[in-house]
């Protein structure tokens, strides 16, 4: 029977968790998967009060499981479980460990968004940095493991240095920074497959000296994959950033990046619509090159908070590149204004 019940296990890697990029068998989902002559029986135990959930696999569970070449019958049980720790401000995160894995950070905020190129890194960095204009002590963890951008818009290249077997991070501009693209040469790519981006994660949260902060902004890869999980999973989240742009498209995938992070009961902070508009230096006017308006509309269809607008600004391109963010190139700036009122907003949240 031990072929039949490969069989059972492979089918059940083709259903992913509901909201999700990862499938049942890696998320840990199943508990029991027995099979007595041509009856399946599968245990499922998940950590959400949610019923729809079991109900929605269980459907899957059994029609990929009658697919099976052998099976006749199959029976799905499903177990609920209370999420292993509270989470901050009353929410609770599957999976999530009693012992904190970053001791001594109050906070730790995920920014994210649903696709690439809505200038998510460039949020997060000036966020950070001025949160930390704001009085906080503030981190920045980069958690794209294949783009890292963290080095470039610090102008950083160094690797970092190991003090009783763990990294310190670099400092700068008041802020403690930390990216993969401080270990690897900046040509070279990295093709890891979803374990080793997991493993990676974990390691730049609790084997990095992050000491003692107000905030840790992570700044999440694009899409909702291992990286997203494996923080969802492995620490207390009190919230998620999510980065959009006006134009449907954007705001289509920004919704994606909602959905996961409610499906793992992790808290929406808010939604910032970045590239919102161009204003003109020399004429003084607004132009809504992208539309204007989405981010806004979906955060108030998500009933969440619209945290602001981000202008398309030549200045925030040209300080990110040149390792020196709008934020501290031009403090006294619209734009450095806009982040600053935004993590102020942020800040509140979190109380």
């Amino acid at each position: 029977m031990a072929p039949l019940r490969d069989a059972c296990y492979e089918a059940l890697k083709t259903i992913k968790y509901p909201g999700l990029s990862r499938d049942i068998v890696s998320f840990g989902l199943i508990n029991e998967l027995t099979v007595e002559g041509k009856k399946a029986v599968v245990k499922i135990v998940l950590t959400t009060p949610d019923t729809s959930i079991s109900k929605t696999l269980g459907g899957e569970i059994r029609e990929v499981l009658h697919k099976v070449s052998g099976i006749d019958d199959v029976e799905v049980y499903a177990q609920h479980l209370p999420p292993k720790s509270p989470q901050i401000g009353g929410h609770g995160t599957p999976g999530v460990p009693a012992e904190p894995l970053v001791p001594g950070v109050k906070h730790i905020v995920a920014v994210a968004s649903g696709k690439g190129g809505v200038g998510k890194s460039t949020v997060t960095v000036n966020l950070a940095l001025a949160m930390a204009q704001l009085g906080y002590k503030v981190g920045i963890m980069d958690s794209d493991i294949y783009g890292p951008s963290l080095p470039m818009m610090v102008g950083i290249e160094e690797a970092p240095y190991v003090a009783e077997g763990k990294l310190v991070p670099h400092e700068k501009f008041g802020v403690r920074l930390m990216s993969i693209g401080f270990l690897i040469p900046t040509d070279q790519a990295l093709i890891w497959r979803g374990p080793m981006v997991m493993g990676a994660v974990e390691q730049l949260l609790k084997d990095v000296h992050w000491g003692e902060l107000d905030f840790l902004f992570v700044d999440m890869p694009p899409g909702t994959g291992d990286a997203q999980l494996t923080l969802s999973q492995k620490v207390k989240l009190s919230g998620a950033v999510i980065v959009t742009t006006p134009q449907n498209l954007a705001l289509l995938d920004a919704k994606k990046g909602v959905a996961m992070f409610q499906k793992v009961e992790v808290p929406i902070l808010g939604i910032v619509e970045n590239m919102s508009y161009f204003h003109c230096p020399n004429c003084n006017t607004r132009t809504d090159i992208f539309s204007n308006g989405g981010g806004r509309r979906e955060a108030l269809r998500l009933g969440v908070p619209f945290l602001g607008e981000v202008p398309l600004n030549a200045g925030i391109r040209e300080a990110g590149d040149n390792g020196e963010p709008v934020v501290v190139a031009q403090p006294e700036s619209h734009t450095a204004e806009v982040f600053r009122n935004i993590a102020k907003s942020v800040a509140n949240l979190c109380k």
